[in-house]
């Protein structure tokens, strides 16, 4: 029988305002004797997080079965966590990812200590795993977290430019037939630049959120060790598609940094942002084989 999720909130970094103070999250303790690895899933923009529960929770059992401790947490001003949207800032939520990969470790700790003498107490490896906007997050809290991370991307963007642009224009849609998308779109740009944020599809989005994900690319952080990986998924209901020249050239980068990439493309809907909450299957299942392959 799969093991319940423990609900639990996790106090934030000491520098966040009092109100402001709490991250839920949903831990799926690792079955098994001798636990494969860490996971930590980091959700996408907005809507969009909401429209990948499903797959997300679906996601995470399945990697707690194969043996692997997963964390699902929601950042500042996300779901069940402390704080409004509007408070939220790029560097705050990459805060949070970092602060869940601290708790994920010393728990991880604890219980391998609890575990018989024989057990190995050696770090578990670290998988940071992002969602459309939450790769481009884990990258980020990578560079600040200090130690080496495996990453696991469904749905890379090579930059959050495209994700702002496409995310203002839900603000803009109802102008398009009227041919003042354009100003609209320049207007919103500018009173983010004056520092006000902008009510977009009941989101605040504000200024320190909107720049930091403007700037954000999928750069590789500095590789300390050969044995880095990356496991690169993208969905398609099309047959004969291909990686996109900017993910190849994206997973190149990588490449030659010195990680280790796998790239997958699996059939199934863009469940983030269907109407109905939908499923996909096949990428569940090429989700866990690919990181019980790479555990062996």
């Amino acid at each position: 029988m799969p093991v319940q999720p423990e609900a639990f909130f996790l106090p934030a970094d000491a520098g966040n305002t009092a109100r402001q103070d709490q991250r839920f999250c949903l831990f799926h303790p690792a079955q098994g004797d001798q636990p494969r690895g860490l996971v930590l899933y980091i959700h996408p923009l907005a809507e969009e997080m909401n429209k990948a529960r499903r797959m997300a929770a679906l996601q995470s059992r399945a990697l707690a079965q194969a043996g692997y401790a997963v964390l699902q947490i929601d950042l500042l001003g996300c779901g069940d966590s402390s704080g409004d949207f509007g408070d939220a800032s790029w560097q705050s939520w990459v805060s949070d990812v970092v602060q869940g990969c601290h708790w994920l470790r010393n728990r991880a700790y604890r219980i391998k200590s609890g575990m018989t003498e024989n057990c190995d107490l050696n770090p578990l490896p670290i998988w940071l795993w992002g969602l459309r906007a939450g790769c481009l997050l884990a990258v980020e809290a990578a560079r600040q977290l200090g130690e080496p991370c495996n990453f696991l991307f469904w749905q890379p963007p090579a930059a959050g430019k495209p994700l702002l642009q496409q995310f203002l224009r839900l603000k803009v849609a109802a102008d398009l037939l009227g041919g003042q998308a354009k100003s609209v779109m320049q207007a919103l740009r500018q009173q983010l630049t004056s520092g006000s944020p902008v009510e977009i599809a009941g989101y605040l989005l504000a200024p320190a959120l909107a720049s930091g994900l403007e700037q954000a690319t999928l750069a590789p952080p500095a590789s300390q060790t050969q044995a880095q990986r990356v496991e690169w998924f993208e969905l398609s209901t099309r047959q004969d598609t291909s990686l996109s020249p900017i993910s190849t050239q994206t997973i190149a980068q990588w490449q030659h940094a010195g990680f280790q990439v796998a790239s997958h493309i699996v059939p199934g809907p863009a469940f983030w942002q269907t109407t109905e909450i939908e499923d996909a299957p096949a990428l569940l299942a090429a989700t866990t084989a690919a990181l019980e392959c790479g555990s062996k």
